[in-house]
């Protein structure tokens, strides 16, 4: 991923790199998105973009593990993050989900994360301290919560599975207020200009429908003009 397009993907939302993903690939029907509504800690912060950092955590009942294990898990994962190649994202699958109760995200585990350098978090489970998360560090989540309940680490850098998104680690994920996408790696090398020209053809008909004198005729001459610099 070039720097530029680094800097364009942090500028537009996530349909708008769900979209541009389907002119990259030439045809519709890609699915590697989040299904339902998600939470936004800052509805209005940009997208964050990075490769997955990925873990499993559990809340609802104390942890049947000995203490010493526990521990260690936890350091290893802090490591795990700080050790995060920019750009970075963490996803976090909580393993209580549809019934999370356990806050992970809140102010002390987001200013951490955000120090070591990443971009933000998306989980299926609970955050809290919404007027105490630190600028810059969006959160994407599943619910809202007081409590972080029992919450620990079941497992580091595997598989996790977020509103029915499935995220190696590694994957290139984007995510805002209307969800995540993973951007398959294929695209990448075509996805900058794909998202230049998805934005310069709805230019076309939004355009158009603001003008004065907009009505059925101008729409049609604008609809085909739209589908013209599509194909």
């Amino acid at each position: 991923m070039t720097p530029d397009l680094l800097t364009l993907l942090r500028q537009v939302d996530t349909p708008t790199v769900c979209n541009a993903i389907e002119v990259a690939e030439g045809k519709r029907g890609f699915d590697a998105f989040t299904r339902g509504t998600l939470l936004a800690s800052d509805p209005e912060a940009p997208a964050m973009v990075g490769y997955a950092r990925t873990a499993k955590i559990a809340a609802l009942a104390p942890p049947s593990e000995p203490p010493e294990i526990i521990k260690a898990r936890r350091m290893a994962y802090y490591k795990y993050m700080a050790e995060a190649p920019a750009p970075a994202v963490t996803v976090i699958e909580d393993l209580d989900y549809p019934n999370a109760i356990g806050a992970y995200w809140g102010e002390i585990n987001t200013t951490v994360h955000k120090g070591f350098g990443i971009s933000g978090a998306l989980t299926n489970g609970v955050m809290r301290d919404l007027g105490d998360l630190p600028e810059g560090f969006p959160v994407v989540a599943g619910s809202i919560g007081p409590s972080h309940g029992f919450v620990h680490v079941r497992e580091i850098d595997t598989p996790v599975e977020v509103f029915g998104l499935r995220i190696q680690p590694s994957d290139l994920v984007h995510a805002d207020r209307h969800g995540a996408v993973v951007i398959p790696p294929e695209v990448i090398p075509r996805l900058e200009n794909a998202i230049k020209t998805l934005l310069k053809t709805e230019k076309l008909v939004l355009e158009s429908a603001r003008s004065q004198g907009f009505n059925f005729e101008e729409f049609c001459n604008a609809w085909a003009r739209f589908e013209k610099a599509r194909t």
